[in-house]
Order: C-alpha cells, then sequence, then structure tokens
C-alpha cells in the first residue's frame, strides 16, 4: 500500500511543483494576470497576481494518470510485471480496465473546465453560458456512466442528483477560491479523507478511484507550495472548477456504500466531508438573491470574510475553515466504524453543531461591517 500511495502521490505533487512554477513565468506574458481586488470584490489580495495554477494541478493530475494507464497496458503484455504489484492488486486489474473509459470521460470533462476556466481568467466570460457549459459537462458525464443510484428504483433521480452534485460541487470549489490556500487546502483535505474511505474503510480497495484521489492529493500539494501564504499565483477559474469536478466526479465513481462493511448511512460521508464548501455557497447565494445581486455576483460574504471581519488575519481565517473542514471529515471517516442509524445521527449532529458555529462567526462578522 505505501509504495502505492508514493507512486501515485509523488510524481503527481512534482508535476504540479514544476508545472506551476512555469506558469508564474508565462503567465504575465499571456496576460493571466489577477490585479489587486477592490472593495466590493471577493479576493483581498493587493497586488498583481499571475493566474494559470489551474493548469499546473491540471498537468499534475493528468500527467500521472496517462502514465499509469500506459503502465496498466504494459502489465496486460507482460504478465510477469504482475510480481511488482501488491497483494490483491492484480485481481483487480479487469475493474480498473472497465471503468477506464470512465475516468477519461471524466478527464475529459475537466479539461473542458480547464479551457473555460483559462479563457474567464483572460476575458470574464458571462455567469450563465459557464453555467450552462457545467450543466452540459455534467450531463456527459452521467451518459458515461457517472451516476448515483440514491437506492431510489427511478434511475431519473440518481441523474438528476448526479447532475445537481456536480454543479453544486464544481461552483462551490469556485466560489471558495478567494484567499491564498482556501481552495486548494479544502481539495486536498477532502481528496485525502476521501482516498482513506476508498483505500482502507471498504471491504476490498478501489484502486482506480483511491489511487485518482491520491493522484488529485499530491497535485494539490505541490500547487500549493506556490498558493500558500502569500500567493505567488492563482490557480483561477480553471484550477477551482477543476477540482470541484474531480471531487464531484470521483465520489460518485467509488460507489461509497459497501453492503459488507456498512449501512446505507455512510452514503452520507461525501455530505460530510464537503459539508463547509457546500454550506458556505449555499448561505453566499441566498445572501446574494436577498440584496438583488446575481448569484455570480463577487463579494466578501463568504465565511472566510467573515471571520477577518472579527479580527482573524487571512491566513488564520484559511485555517480555521480548513479546521472546520476536517473536523466534518472526519465525521464521516466515522461513519465507516458505526453499525447503524443511531450512531450516525450523532454523526449528523455534530456537523450540525459545526455549521451553526459558522453561522454564529457569519453573523457576527456582519454586524461588525454593518452588513
Amino acid at each position: 500500500m505505501l509504495w502505492f500511495l508514493i507512486a501515485c502521490a509523488v510524481p503527481a505533487f512534482l508535476v504540479s511543483f514544476g508545472a506551476t512554477a512555469l506558469m508564474k513565468r508565462i503567465a504575465p506574458r499571456v496576460g493571466l494576470i489577477d490585479q489587486p481586488a477592490g472593495v466590493k470584490a471577493h479576493s483581498t489580495h493587493t497586488k498583481v497576481t499571475p493566474l494559470g495554477g489551474g493548469l499546473g494541478i491540471y498537468l499534475g493530475f493528468l500527467l500521472p494518470v496517462i502514465a499509469a494507464q500506459v503502465a496498466a497496458s504494459l502489465v496486460a503484455t507482460q504478465p510477469e510485471l504482475l510480481n511488482w504489484l501488491p497483494d490483491g492488486f492484480a485481481a483487480h486489474l479487469a475493474g480498473v480496465a472497465t471503468r477506464s473509459r470512465t475516468m477519461w470521460a471524466i478527464i475529459v470533462g475537466g479539461t473542458v473546465f480547464v479551457i473555460m476556466g483559462l479563457m474567464d481568467d483572460l476575458t470574464s466570460l458571462p455567469w450563465l453560458p459557464r453555467l450552462l457549459v457545467q450543466f452540459l459537462v455534467a450531463g456527459a458525464l452521467v451518459s458515461a456512466d457517472v451516476r448515483a443510484t440514491v437506492f431510489v428504483n427511478q434511475p431519473w433521480v440518481g441523474i438528476a442528483l448526479t447532475v445537481l452534485w456536480i454543479v453544486l460541487l464544481t461552483n462551490s470549489l469556485n466560489f471558495l477560491d478567494n484567499m491564498d490556500g482556501l481552495s486548494a487546502g479544502i481539495g486536498l483535505i477532502a481528496s485525502v479523507l476521501f482516498a482513506i474511505v476508498m483505500l482502507i474503510l471498504v471491504s476490498e480497495p478501489r484502486w482506480l478511484v483511491g489511487g485518482a484521489l491520491v493522484v488529485l492529493a499530491g497535485s494539490l500539494a505541490g500547487f500549493l507550495c506556490h498558493n500558500w501564504h502569500p500567493a505567488s499565483i492563482f490557480m483561477g477559474d480553471s484550477g477551482s472548477m477543476f477540482i470541484g469536478l474531480m471531487l464531484a466526479s470521483l465520489t460518485v465513481l467509488g460507489t461509497f456504500y459497501d453492503a459488507e462493511m456498512t449501512s446505507p448511512h455512510v452514503m452520507l460521508a461525501p455530505l460530510c466531508v464537503l459539508a463547509v464548501p457546500l454550506y458556505d455557497l449555499t448561505t453566499v447565494i441566498l445572501i446574494r438573491l436577498s440584496q438583488g445581486h446575481s448569484p455570480f455576483h463577487p463579494d466578501k460574504n463568504h465565511f472566510s470574510h467573515r471571520l477577518v471581519a472579527l479580527g482573524l488575519s487571512r491566513k488564520h481565517a484559511v485555517q480555521t475553515v480548513h479546521l472546520t473542514t476536517l473536523t466534518t471529515g472526519l465525521g464521516a471517516l466515522l461513519l465507516y466504524r458505526l453499525p447503524g442509524w443511531p450512531g450516525a445521527w450523532l454523526v449528523i449532529a455534530l456537523v450540525i453543531c459545526v455549521l451553526a458555529i459558522i453561522t454564529i462567526l457569519e453573523k457576527a462578522g456582519r454586524r461588525k461591517n454593518g452588513d
């Protein structure tokens, strides 16, 4: 298991770190820069900063996955290479090959988001076309078998919920990209927690999805080396939308319910891990609509902004959001050690309490700002 984690994470980290460093030189030459934020903008930086770090995250994920695909092809033609694989992994090669088409569909969808994000960073695309493309990509992924069943006999329910999940999570990570290291850190925490579930907490490791999540975590870690306080480059919309799509698609593809070990309550695990970003997205949209603004109108109504209004530094605000996300995420891991719904309700209560604390802090931040 250890060598598998290293083989997934280290190349992704190195590619992402190097590609992001390269983008810091290229981005200003092609106009990919973010100007200092105004009073009403959602961002908080105070100097001109290169964009395009999302391309580093994308390459950090894509190139190791391509290398893994080539390695799997070699193993298929040279059976003696099976001796190098971890115990039990060889038996899953057929399943990995079967899922390969779906994984490539996810990567194609991510590529579309990266291209659209780069265009948005350059020209500020209107929100409606961006949202339409998100729904089209989500629908295409559903047709490629990225689909949740959610224990309902009517297939359309799973299709609709999957499309909604992909679009919501994509925009949630995009909305969160308002402070140094915030969105990438949330993505790193979520991918690590989901990888633990896929590789350790289920009856049989889900090598393909678990490995992809570890690759994503390595790529995000490489980018964060450049994006932590103070950030020398931003991921831009290309990175935040790519992260959201990967997390949304992989959580659906991973099938968190394991009939041999758990009851259906573990289907709540993704919601627990991503409770904070989803809550932030929901409250920000409701505030904007109540003020007569577009849901995609940038502002400073996010949880991180409210923490800064209360007197925290931006670095400490980001760390607070990371820790609240980790807290609810650890509850998701606990779901796999609970036999039934009575214990699961305690985890749900824990998540609700964390969200209630966020609500109190946000209200205090709004009062201090006079909102």
